[in-house]
């Protein structure tokens, strides 16, 4: 499909519907065609199979949003009172002063990329941007990934960490410029130091980024021996970097303004730090609260015990009850993370009752004396079904 197809053809009314219509009216619309005037149902009919690609190749423009945005907008210019007047200018016949093909030579198909030209959007860009040409103004740098791997007890309690990053900086022997030392860029002789030049399309003329300096208005005629013209180098520099407490593991930290320094005085990028935690032996971290398993002896469990565990602060002595079933959780209040608004979790402990290996005659005299009082009361729910099975 050529460009002049798409200011010759009105594709909304191809399809009956209005340049408002919504993605689903069109599709409904198209269908309802398309099964009138498919070639199978009109057998030898001429002009119904002109009108079904007709329909076809509407529906294939306006279906697809960027392709409908760019017949538009060249429907939208081309039928404008500004081209009215330039077109009756040219002469008794009325026709376009020049040919629509000339205009967008190189370009390719509308809404095709492949030609590595501008598409309509941007070319409507260029032609009505407006105001005097400039160079590319300021940009800012591009944002730095780094990773740091934490101690668990790093990780709940905060640290401060010097971390080593390797990025692009600013080349400290040319301060940037590219040239070599004692040498100064000269102004671009093709832009004259705009960093942009006048390119004519057909009938039109508009600005682009100037090939020669790449935008930037200079030149450089000695290109410096440290980053070879370019202004930057990779640097490795040191930051000393504050993780708070309570960072998670996957956790990323934004440090504004550490990443690429910018272009053209803009501003610079930010680092962010992936964190990693190395799990503990003896902690785990659930949310805001530590964890933690302490083994504990049938004898303990059934008599009761003051049992006394570890914590990132010191030793807590926390109370096991008489008659304490193995997986019960005690809790030590305000020994877990520390949270940002100053309060912190807790620390819960699951007991696990552990079963001796080994036992002395001593101690497995006592308890068989110990079972012989104790029947199993846990399974008297069993004892029914038990008897109707016998």
């Amino acid at each position: 499909m050529s460009s002049k197809d798409w200011l010759e053809k009105d594709f909304y009314a191809v399809l009956g519907v209005d340049k408002s219509a919504s993605v689903d009216e069109i599709k409904k619309s198209y269908r309802r065609l398309a099964r009138e005037l498919h070639p199978d149902r009109n057998p030898g009919d001429g002009q119904a199979e002109e009108r079904f690609k007709a329909v076809s190749e509407a529906y294939d423009v306006l279906s697809d949003p960027r392709k409908r945005q760019e017949y538009d907008e060249m429907r939208s210019l081309f039928g404008s009172g500004a081209f009215r007047r330039s077109a009756r200018a040219g002469g008794p016949g009325g026709g376009y002063p020049f040919d629509i093909s000339d205009l967008f030579g190189g370009m390719g198909q509308p809404g095709d990329r492949r030609f590595g030209g501008p598409g309509f959007s941007d070319l409507f860009s260029s032609i009505f941007s407006g105001g005097p040409t400039r160079p590319r103004g300021p940009a800012r740098g591009r944002d730095v990934e780094a990773e740091v791997v934490l101690d668990f007890e790093e990780a709940v309690r905060g640290v401060t960490m010097p971390l080593t990053v390797r990025s692009p900086g600013v080349c400290d022997t040319c301060r940037g410029s590219g040239a070599k030392p004692g040498t100064l860029p000269r102004t671009c002789p093709r832009c004259r130091g705009t960093g942009m030049v006048t390119r004519n399309q057909g009938a039109f003329s508009f600005s682009e980024p100037c090939r020669e300096c790449q935008g930037v208005g200079t030149v450089v005629d000695e290109r410096c021996p440290e980053c070879r013209g370019t202004g930057g180098v990779t640097k490795s520099r040191t930051i000393n970097v504050r993780f708070p407490p309570g960072v998670a593991d996957g956790q990323r930290i934004r440090l504004s303004g550490r990443g690429e320094p910018g272009e053209r005085g803009g501003s610079a990028g930010d680092l962010y730090v992936l964190v990693r935690v190395r799990p503990d032996e003896l902690f785990g971290r659930d949310g805001d609260d530590l964890t933690l398993t302490v083994p504990i002896t049938i004898a303990e469990a059934v008599l009761g015990t003051d049992l006394r565990v570890p914590t990132l602060d010191g030793a807590v002595t926390l109370r096991v009850p008489p008659g304490t079933p193995s997986g019960r959780k005690l809790r030590a209040r305000g020994r877990g993370v520390v949270r940002r608004d100053g309060q912190a979790g807790d620390l819960l402990v699951t007991l696990e009752i552990t079963v001796p290996e080994k036992l002395s005659a001593e101690a497995r005299k006592a308890l068989k004396e110990f079972a012989a009082q104790t029947p199993p009361a846990a399974r008297e729910h069993l004892d029914a079904r038990l008897r109707r099975s016998n």
